[in-house]
């Protein structure tokens, strides 16, 4: 009996460090459909998949700073007062593409309307293969499928995330496998790509007139002027282009800074050397969308560049890498550097 109690005490205090030293916690809430991440206890982000009658594709949402401040928009699942209500398919950080086998899988959304015709395409979460907590690190591998308008499978997809956290600082490592199905598959040269967020309303830059953005179907949207109050977005690219100017450009890092509830961060998006079409090109807009999509070549550049067309032949897989870093405070160029150096490997 005694020697029974001593093993049960062991076995607590072990379990008990080993919890104290998981600092980057992992939790599956099945019911909900969501696997969250804390650090120090802290939320940080949760990989969502509430499935296609919710969202068109399963992504991290929210998302928040070492300060707990938002850096993802809360529209439509968690609106906020004085935010955006455009382009409902941005929510918080996903992986999706603008015409794959002629199917759209960004516009997709359930408050898309009859401007749009599609066909549209799906992606649905099968499964998380393993997720495991740790002190440095925590990794979740999770699957999807890539379905047509028929819901036949296109593409399968697998995901690992990896997520880290320090006083100052959230990362988000993002590695996707993408395997052609039966046939071969056609990513077309399209601006509408690829890994992408949709930012809190502090984080866009100020705006000072109305614009109207057309997708690649040729559907506008009207993005007006709102009340620039406590907006501070600015963009910087590893070349140095800033502002505005860093749509259609290549580079091989972005940086957004500005202020959340007086924290300064930074928001770095890092594109990885063994990416198809590295340096990326970056979809990136003022009013808050921040994407980097490597296989529109030619519409970023208005035709001066050829065509990507990029195919995956069926049976034969591609895998694309890219980091999120949200530093609080300020970040030098250099700094990023060092990441990209550490990343790159």
């Amino acid at each position: 009996m005694r020697q029974l109690f001593f093993t049960l005490i062991l076995a607590a205090v072990a379990t008990s460090g080993q919890g104290q030293s998981n600092r980057i916690q992992l939790t599956h809430q099945e019911a909900q459909k969501r696997v969250e991440v804390t650090v120090d206890g802290k939320p940080f982000t949760a990989y969502i998949y509430p499935g296609p009658a919710v969202l068109k594709k399963p992504v991290l949402y929210p998302i928040r700073s070492a300060g707990g401040n938002f850096i993802t928009r809360g529209w439509p699942m968690d609106p906020r007062p004085g935010e955006r209500i455009d382009h409902p398919h941005h929510v918080g950080m996903w992986f999706n593409y603008g015409d794959v086998n002629g199917h759209d899988f960004w516009n997709n959304s359930t408050a898309v309307g009859p401007e749009h015709k599609g066909p549209f395409g799906t992606i649905v979460h099968t499964g998380v293969k393993s997720m495991k907590s740790g002190k440095d690190k925590a990794e979740v591998v999770v699957t999807a499928d890539w379905l047509d308008k028929d819901n036949k499978v296109m593409l399968q997809e697998t995901t690992t995330f990896e997520f880290r956290g320090t006083a100052d600082s959230r990362t988000i490592d993002r590695i996707t496998t993408l395997k052609a199905a039966d046939k071969d598959v056609l990513f077309k040269d399209n601006k509408e790509g690829m890994i992408a967020l949709r930012l809190a309303r502090q984080l866009e830059q100020p705006s000072t007139k109305p614009e109207v953005f057309t997708d690649a179907q040729g559907v506008a949207t009207k993005v007006p002027v709102l009340d620039n109050a406590g907006v501070t977005g600015m963009y910087h690219s590893s070349e140095g282009v800033e502002g505005d100017a860093v749509w259609g450009t290549r580079g091989k890092w972005m940086n957004l800074t500005g202020v959340v509830n007086e924290e300064p961060v930074s928001v770095v998006l890092l594109d990885h050397p063994q990416n198809v079409g590295y340096p990326t090109y970056w979809h990136a807009r003022g009013y808050g969308l921040f994407a980097a999509n490597p296989l529109g070549p030619a519409v970023f550049t208005d035709g001066k560049a050829p065509a990507m067309n990029y195919t995956l032949p069926a049976g034969k897989s591609v895998t694309f890498r890219y980091r999120l870093l949200i530093q609080s405070g300020k970040t030098s160029d250099k700094f990023i550097s060092q990441q990209v150096a550490g990343f790159g490997r």
